[in-house]
């Protein structure tokens, strides 16, 4: 890669984190991407400001030999970005990347639980020990918000207010939202505050302003909390693929169910385009049809 791709990539990736204020992980994508197009134009001998349609096309065919659809998709997204970027920066006259087509995928389905083995999973934590008040509260809590495991985690305690039942977090793209909790979860959240967390910030050296601390009073980790839910998840016999994102599935599934309005739901969830959260009515539709099949009279 010569100098002057490396500076504007760098330039790009500054632009995503500052101006865009996308997460982490996310310009770490980027990243990866715009990596893997580097060494295939360095070895066509071109740069991002030397190539052209033709070039573009044989990369995506290149991709397609080795990776799956979806993660094309996703390469070509980048690569339509940081196009648009050059051509705002003054680098190129036009985008090369804006006709490009991306393959076609099915979209699949989020898998769900039950509201009969969610109950199973929230009875499996024993309240009467602190880390039994931590795990219960956060899956209360998880459940009650369809909070993504990220936003799960980066809760400070500021961040809840028990008295008038909500939470307020920082979603993709930094973008807050306010999501209401129920009984049950702010009952396992006061829980948890008076007793359980107080215990572990006793082990901290200093004191940390998160909500859900690990065993020497430090910031639960991503990691930390999908390893808590896998314990729970071999200890209640659910035999389905239990996850973060499973549960946040759930809780916008069951919502829709029980007669939840589209938009309201999209608003909890934090989805930026509203047909991201349509796919969870098509959870719903299958689910009818099952039920109809096996309780009619006439299926």
């Amino acid at each position: 890669m010569d100098n002057e791709t490396a500076a504007i990539l760098d330039q790009f990736l500054a632009h995503l984190k500052v101006e865009r204020g996308l997460a982490d992980n996310t310009i770490t994508s980027y990243s990866r991407d715009l990596m893997r197009f580097s060494a295939f134009l360095d070895r066509k001998k071109r740069t991002p400001m030397n190539l052209d349609r033709e070039v573009l096309s044989g990369y995506v065919r290149h991709l397609g030999k080795s990776l799956s659809a979806r993660s094309v998709a996703r390469h070509i997204s980048s690569l339509r970005r940081f196009f648009r970027f050059l051509v705002r920066e003054g680098k190129l006259e036009t985008n090369p990347a804006r006709l490009l087509d991306s393959p076609k995928m099915p979209r699949k389905l989020p898998g769900t639980l039950s509201p009969q083995e969610v109950e199973l999973l929230l009875s499996a934590p024993k309240p009467d020990t602190p880390k039994g008040q931590r795990d219960l509260a956060m899956l209360e809590l998880l459940y009650a918000t369809g909070l993504r495991v990220s936003e799960l985690v980066g809760l400070k305690i500021s961040n809840i207010n028990l008295e008038s039942g909500y939470v307020r977090t920082i979603g993709k793209g930094s973008k807050e939202r306010i999501v209401p909790i129920g009984e049950k979860a702010r009952t396992a959240l006061a829980a948890y505050l008076e007793e359980g967390r107080t215990a572990f910030s006793r082990r901290a050296d200093s004191l940390s302003a998160f909500l859900f601390l690990n065993f020497r009073g430090k910031p639960l980790t991503r990691q930390g909390f999908w390893k808590i839910l896998k314990g729970y998840a071999v200890q209640t016999g659910i035999r389905k693929n239990i996850t973060p994102h499973r549960l946040r599935h759930s809780f916008a599934s069951h919502l829709l169910e029980a007669g939840a309005d589209l938009r309201s739901v999209q608003m909890m969830l934090g989805h930026a385009d509203i047909s991201t959260t349509q796919i969870y009515t098509h959870v719903t539709r299958k689910r009818l049809i099952q039920l109809h099949e096996s309780c009619h009279p006439r299926p």
